[in-house]
């Protein structure tokens, strides 16, 4: 490639540090810049596994995938009393987001993992990209890879594509088996369980322990999605303890008490007792509103987005973080290929990743209309998860 190029990643997420690592073996020197302040833990959030989400890590041997996962074998249906209706092999690892991000960032380091760093604008030209922070510093680029997630400034300076609200929010938590009955723990610990309702539908799985935890070597992850209609109904859902609507969500801490109280009692009316003494149990749950966007162009000359900045997708592919692991990764394949010519590189990149981002949206907004809208989610259906295509998500044997 010559002299070494300068790359900048807008966002140190998980799909940002995919991108660092794979442009950085592709021979560029990358700067990561975060907006937050602090490092991007504390979110709670569980995560199925694809070979996609953990393959620098794993092909590197940089982290051990037991440490930092949780396999099962067994796709668990409940019914509303709670009794096992449908139960066949599926097996599958769960992570969660801050055991993946610890992880990741770790073994990017943290000299050019910048935080507090507000990327506010950027202009290119034929020889280069000028990032502009909110400091009030420029900085030079060859490359610039927008991985700035599903409320991505870059997007919409690039394209004008704002996400779309689908109707219905994510209730999530977790909770440790301790807290929970020994029944309870016995039903939930070795199965990803799912619960079909009518507009709606539950799953489990367990994930990693949290590291301070000292003796618990997992928690319980649960998602309920409930509808809940746009306009005043959404508003109130998404207003915080502080009376502060939030776009996206409502972290751990943040939910006022009356929503939690309704959220209990609705779960003790609406689930199967199992589940119920799981977000009985949780001490913090938060909301996700689900939201999906998808553009026309991923590849701007020498600026690309990449992950939920291109396509946010609906989770019910268990597909997200892959497929941002997946647009980094063909990334730095292209920029091999075309021998650090960025232009060329992005141009033969974009096709694939425009044709993926498709096909995991059509996927997850059928699912969704599946379980959320029309009622046709069959008890005992197999699971949408995967990447490329349904089922590549297994992955229990290393």
């Amino acid at each position: 490639m010559g002299v070494e190029q300068r790359a900048v990643v807008m966002g140190g997420s998980l799909g940002g540090l995919n991108a660092a690592f794979f442009l950085r073996d592709a021979g560029f020197e990358v700067d990561v810049f975060e907006r937050s302040r602090a490092p991007l833990e504390g979110q709670g959030a569980g995560i199925v596994l694809n070979p996609a989400t953990v393959r620098y890590l794993v092909d590197r041997g940089l982290d051990d995938l037991c440490g930092m996962s949780v396999a099962t074998g067994v796709l668990r249906y409940l019914d509303r009393g709670g009794e096992v209706v449908a139960e066949h092999p599926e097996p599958y690892r769960f992570s969660s987001y801050d055991t993946l991000y610890r992880a990741m960032l770790g073994c990017f380091g943290r000299e050019r993992y910048h935080l507090g760093q507000e990327v506010k604008g950027f202009e290119q030209d034929p020889d280069g990209v000028t990032v502009h922070l909110a400091s009030g510093e420029q900085t030079p680029a060859d490359l610039l890879v927008c991985a700035d997630g599903i409320r991505s400034a870059a997007r919409r300076r690039l394209v004008g594509v704002e996400p779309r609200y689908a109707g219905y929010v994510a209730w999530r938590g977790t909770a440790l088996p301790g807290d929970l009955t020994p029944a309870t723990n016995t039903v939930l610990r070795d199965a990803i369980t799912y619960c079909v309702m009518p507009n709606s539908h539950a799953l489990i799985y367990a994930i990693p322990g949290p590291a301070d935890q000292h003796g618990a070597d997992h928690r319980l992850n649960w998602l309920w999605y409930r509808n809940v209609a746009e306009g005043p109904d959404l508003d109130h859902v998404m207003t915080d303890r502080d009376g502060i609507r939030r776009s996206i969500s409502l972290p751990p801490g943040h939910v006022p008490d009356d929503r939690l109280a309704n959220l209990r009692l609705s779960a003790d009316e609406l689930l199967p007792p199992q589940i119920a003494e799981l977000v009985r149990a949780t001490p913090e749950p938060f909301i996700q509103a689900v939201f999906d966007a998808a553009v026309e162009r991923m590849a701007f000359d020498r600026i690309c987005l990449i992950g939920d900045a291109a396509f946010a997708c609906r989770p019910h592919a268990a597909a997200g973080s892959a497929k941002a692991a997946e647009d980094a990764f063909q990334l730095g394949e292209a920029l091999r290929s075309a021998a650090g010519d960025v232009p060329a590189a992005l141009a033969a990149w974009e096709p694939g990743q425009l044709e993926l981002g498709r096909s995991v949206l059509a996927r997850t907004r059928a699912a969704g209309d599946q379980s959320q809208v029309d009622c046709t989610w069959q008890v005992g259906q197999r699971l949408p998860f995967g990447l490329h295509r349904v089922g590549d998500s297994e992955m229990v044997e290393l």
